[in-house]
């Protein structure tokens, strides 16, 4: 909304409220289908505010993934961090996490790979911002199977990151939260199946 005559600019609040309104859009149609007009007018300012705080729409894709990064990092991180579960709980808790995400109406997938995906490029920021993304989880996972003693944690948890964005992809493709459930069994397998580091 426009600031009213005699009302203080807010730079910081106009730079939220764009990013509040690409991040919604962007997560509910797409990066490529959502143009910087749709912003604009979703955040209620004109194209030339919205230039002043993101000087491109690849820059506004940008810092929308890489808040969506941090968000979805941060929330995977607090479920496993449960004191009162085992180390192998914790592995399990995250997938009954994604099972609850994955039964929202809201749910598109994983904003991530959709804006991987939607660049096609071998190369540029989403891609860059994707991987690194998918590197958080890994990092996650390995630390949850060294803290467990699990045998090979790196080869454990590259299994279970493809669990994880198996799941994903498959809950929002076939339209089935249950592809959660089904991933956390496979997972409840290998956790259950190594032996542990002594």
């Amino acid at each position: 909304m426009p600031v009213a005559k005699g009302q203080p600019l807010d730079p910081a609040a106009t730079r939220a409220r764009v990013l509040d309104a690409a991040s919604r859009l962007f997560y509910e149609r797409g990066t490529l289908a959502v143009g910087v007009n749709d912003v604009a007018e979703e955040a209620g300012v004109s194209k030339v505010t919205l230039y002043r705080h993101f000087d491109s729409k690849e820059a506004l894709v940008a810092r929308f993934l890489e808040q969506r990064s941090d968000r979805v990092s941060a929330w995977l991180r607090r479920v496993s961090e449960r004191e009162d579960l085992a180390p192998a709980e914790r592995v399990l808790a995250l997938f009954d996490a994604l099972g609850e995400w994955f039964a929202e109406p809201a749910f598109r997938g994983c904003a991530l790979v959709n804006g991987a995906v939607e660049a096609r490029a071998l190369e540029g920021a989403a891609r860059d911002i994707a991987s690194r993304h998918l590197g958080r989880h890994l990092d996650l996972l390995r630390e949850l199977a060294s803290a467990g003693g699990f045998a090979d944690p790196e080869e454990l948890a590259r299994q279970l990151l493809i669990l994880v964005e198996g799941a994903t992809t498959v809950a929002f493709v076939r339209g089935d939260p249950d592809a959660a459930g089904h991933a956390r069994r496979i997972a409840a397998a290998l956790l259950s199946g190594p032996p542990r580091r002594s």
